[in-house]
């Protein structure tokens, strides 16, 4: 058997029973064997984390930027591996892996010099004599729970600014991809962290996540995921009082408008809806098209969605990987029964497709004659499927784009100013984006969204403090 991948628990490796890690281009070949944390490993987990708090969060900053720095070196020269490994246990392609990869390295450096710039406020009071101090402090332990879309940058964007900030963490990766995250963890211990500042424990949610919503000494709680975990995240934390944070679903809108340059429009919309599998948050399945475009943009699309090379995450040709496991493939081919039901008309893929080795592959579909109303433009599908809603003006387009119970990312293609800056302000997302996919996000800037999709501070850049710190206001008077 290989070897067992271990928990992460006060500087030790520590666990017994593992589970395999399966490779989803190649499912007779398991990547590694992981460790599957109990309850008791988790509460430990969190006693550790809690032990190692105070120490942690009046640590010196050269000391926490050094070891971030540390980290963020070797996840870029390690790269070419690391991304492989990412390419095997969750399915992106190479190349799309080793951007991941990168993104982490860059979102470690962006924190090590973060830790350098802590700054406050000094103000007057409006009493003579007395001044006013504005600072922030870490918050304690950090609980974190991450999906499987995304297994090194989603953890490396919690993981990095709650360490930067003073903060303690237990993480618990999804059960479907913990080789990332585990890698990430060993980085940063041998970089240097502290015994309990950095807690891993893999395994399923019904017991490791729900042992961290239900402990008192867990201060907060950021979580990606599905919206009905989320909803269990909030309940829970509003009982013992924490803090949380939450990034969820979407069902993210690109218009194409008229007057857009048809190549631009159909690339953009190709990479928001199918690229990473169509296995993210971000990804747009609802593609709204003006009269004008319309037909003319749709053959372009079912012509490039026809021609994309669908295989093996690890094959150069590859533009599309498998799906991540047979749950996830099997929501993808219902959505496409149901859509193809709803009286949509499946134009183009959604087939299984056929390799060198078994997978879980699947032809991008993309449905045309869709209305806003069907169940595959309102619920979020997670994977390689596309609907095309005719809109007459930009008016409509507009409001068609705005209706839903989500509010993550927003795209507009068009080469009209005035469009393009309506767009901007009226669309109900909170990120919008103008002639580029919508799934593609900085490392440097805040992400999130607004309505269903998120709850609580952004993440990324300077913004994540938010979240994970608490702000202090000190009066002083002279003596």
């Amino acid at each position: 058997m290989a070897e067992l991948h271990k928990n992460l628990i006060n500087g030790e490796w520590v666990g017994a029973d593992g589970a395999e890690n399966i490779n989803p281009s190649n499912i007779k070949e398991v990547v590694g064997v992981y460790a599957r944390a109990t309850a008791e490993d988790t509460k430990q987990a969190i006693a550790a984390a809690k032990a190692a708090f105070p120490a942690w969060s009046r640590s010196g900053i050269l000391q926490r930027h050094a070891i971030l720095s540390k980290a963020s070196q070797e996840i870029l020269e390690r790269k070419a591996e690391l991304g492989e490994l990412l390419s095997r246990e969750e399915g992106k392609t190479l190349p799309e892996a080793i951007g991941e990869v990168t993104r982490a390295a860059q979102i470690f450096d962006f924190f090590a010099g973060e830790v350098l710039r802590l700054a406050g406020e000094v103000l007057p009071s409006v009493r003579p004599g007395v001044g006013v101090e504005i600072t922030r402090e870490p918050i304690g332990v950090i609980g974190i729970i991450t999906p499987w879309n995304f297994p090194i940058a989603i953890p490396t964007w919690k993981m990095a600014p709650a360490l930067a900030y003073g903060n303690t963490v237990v993480i618990k990766p999804a059960d479907l991809v913990p080789g990332s995250t585990w890698a990430i963890v060993d980085i940063l211990k041998r970089a240097g962290l502290p015994d309990g500042v950095l807690n891993l424990v893999m395994g399923k949610g019904s017991v490791v996540g729900q042992t961290m919503l239900d402990s008192k000494d867990v201060t907060a709680i950021t979580f990606t995921g599905s919206v009905g975990t989320g909803k269990r995240v909030a309940a829970a934390s509003i009982e013992v009082g924490r803090k949380f944070q939450l990034e969820m679903g979407g069902k993210n809108p690109t218009i194409v408008l008229d007057d857009a340059d048809l190549k631009v429009a159909v690339e953009t919309v190709a990479q928001s809806a199918f690229f990473s599998t169509g296995q993210r948050c971000t990804a747009s399945s609802r593609v709204i098209v003006t009269e004008g475009i319309h037909d003319a943009f749709v053959d372009a699309l079912c012509e490039r969605t026809k021609n994309l090379r669908v295989g093996d995450a690890l094959a150069k040709d590859t533009e599309i990987g498998p799906v991540v496991d047979p749950g996830q493939l099997k929501q993808d081919m219902d959505y496409i029964e149901i859509g193809q039901s709803e009286g949509a008309t499946l134009r183009v893929g959604g087939n299984r497709v056929n390799a060198a080795t078994e997978g879980y592959f699947l032809q991008p579909a993309l449905f045309t004659d869709a209305t806003n109303d069907m169940r595959i433009s309102r619920e979020e599908i997670f994977g390689p499927v596309a609907s095309v809603i005719r809109a007459k003006d930009y008016d409509e387009a507009l409001a068609m784009a705005n209706d839903t119970e989500f509010g993550l990312s927003a795209g507009i293609v068009t080469t009209s100013l005035k469009y393009a800056t309506d767009f901007k302000r009226n669309s109900e997302a909170g990120m919008v984006m103008v002639n580029v996919p919508t799934a593609g996000v900085d490392f440097h800037v805040p992400f999130g969204g607004r309505k269903g999709s998120s709850y609580g501070p952004r993440e990324q850049g300077k913004y994540a403090a938010e979240f994970f710190t608490v702000v202090k206001t000190a009066y002083i008077a002279a003596g």
